[in-house]
């Protein structure tokens, strides 16, 4: 058996194997299944919607003495809570901005906490005990800028459908979910997810390193809703470095929501890391639950989200219509596509909402479907990135090999 400090040190000489958790998965379904002493760390990464982000700020508002202390504080127009600090006469305001925080219908705290790691311009509005005041800054002016999660990178997760006549206006929908079993909604990166790929939580730890959007952070403990059969993790890290293109806005039915990602490298000690470590997509339960209670009442696996399936979607401006209310236009979550300019590779989610209500063929996408019952149920939104964590996966990976990240 190897222990961390073994592996840290082959790390550092250079001698350590890491893969990919895409190309451990590879070699498993080849019937190639790597022994453990011949890997030493395994990559893995989710990213998805994740409703449990905050980002914790420390804003410059006004001059020191300008006022007493905020009571209120909006940032490009998103709510933030004042406090806990009053930080008394010193123009500056300490906030927490929920992920789920909404300014309008299009934007909330997801989005804002993309374009701070962005660097771009923000608006600020503080009500006071002296008065309303305005300022302009962008990330480079916070005195302090953290990224919370109070639960993240769950264990895989759960697929939603609606079993009555009708539509359901919910977070997991981008339009409101039609019954009864017209569509599915799924959420989770299946086989590649950090926790998937140690669920009892044996390397991963409070105090070990992950990254958060790209950036290095650090495991805190469980998180909220943790459980033994589906653990979660709470995390921080700082926004500065953070990858915009990693994390943002997602805009629901009910309204936006933040779209964040966890990378974590997972050590091989022994045969028993191998064993959890093999675990594939088909192997995996996917619980089905009616949006009405979210009790579970079907089990379909996560083979039928990601086994053939096309991870991106393809727009092809030549079949384009080019129709004056587009339909793959107004559903995109994130704002990514753009009638007759494609899609943008930094904002798309990969979610497939644009191929489904797109009526000539011009953005197409396989989501596949689930088996519930004896109905097949089509597969109409993805809230979770494979792409884009399998991006990720190889980013951490040559991260560690580099030394850019720290094991």
């Amino acid at each position: 058996m190897k222990d961390i400090e073994e592996i840290r040190r082959r790390l550092e000489r250079g001698e350590a194997v890491v893969m990919a958790a895409p190309e451990f998965k590879a070699l498993v379904r080849a019937g190639e299944r790597p022994a453990a002493d011949e890997v030493d760390i395994v990559t893995c990464a989710t990213v998805g919607v994740m409703s449990g982000t905050m980002a914790v700020l420390s804003v410059p508002v006004a001059d020191a003495g300008a006022f007493g202390r905020a009571t209120a504080l909006r940032l490009n127009g998103v709510p933030a809570h004042p406090g806990p600090c009053p930080n008394e006469r010193l123009g500056l305001v300490d906030a927490v901005v929920y992920g789920t925080a909404h300014a309008d219908r299009r934007y909330g705290g997801g989005h804002l906490i993309a374009d701070l790691a962005a660097g771009r311009e923000i608006r600020v509005e503080a009500s006071t005990d002296a008065g309303d005041f305005e300022a302009r800054i962008t990330i480079d002016d916070l005195t302090s800028a953290r990224l919370v999660t109070t639960r993240s990178a769950f264990r895989n997760y759960t697929a939603f459908v609606n079993r009555s006549e009708g539509s359901v206006r919910t977070i997991f929908s981008a339009t409101g979910l039609s019954g009864p079993l017209r569509e599915a909604s799924v959420s989770g990166c299946g086989e590649i997810n950090p926790l998937q790929n140690d669920p009892a939580l044996r390397t991963i730890r409070p105090g070990s390193g992950v990254l958060a959007n790209g950036a290095p952070g650090y495991v805190m403990g469980e998180g909220t809703r943790s459980t033994t059969e589906r653990p979660n993790i709470a995390v921080f890290a700082d926004i500065r470095g953070m990858d915009p293109c990693t994390c943002g806005g997602f805009v629901t039915a009910a309204g936006p929501e933040c779209i964040t990602s966890v990378a974590a490298a997972i050590p091989v000690l022994d045969d028993a890391s191998i064993a959890v470590l093999s675990v594939l997509d088909a192997d995996i339960p996917l619980p089905v639950v009616d949006i009405a209670d979210r009790t579970p009442f079907a089990a379909a696996d996560y083979g039928q989200v990601w086994g053939g399936t096309d991870r991106t979607v393809t727009y092809d401006p030549a079949a384009c219509a080019y129709c004056e209310a587009c339909a793959a236009g107004a559903i995109c979550p994130t704002g990514a596509f753009l009638t007759g300019e494609g899609v943008d590779p930094c904002l798309c989610a990969s979610c497939g909402a644009c191929a489904v209500a797109c009526t000539g063929g011009a953005v197409t996408a396989d989501l596949g479907a689930l088996e519930v019952g004896e109905r097949r149920v089509p597969i109409t939104i993805r809230q979770s990135d494979r792409k884009r964590a399998e991006d990720l996966c190889y980013r951490l990976k040559n991260g560690l090999l580099n030394g850019k990240y720290q094991f």
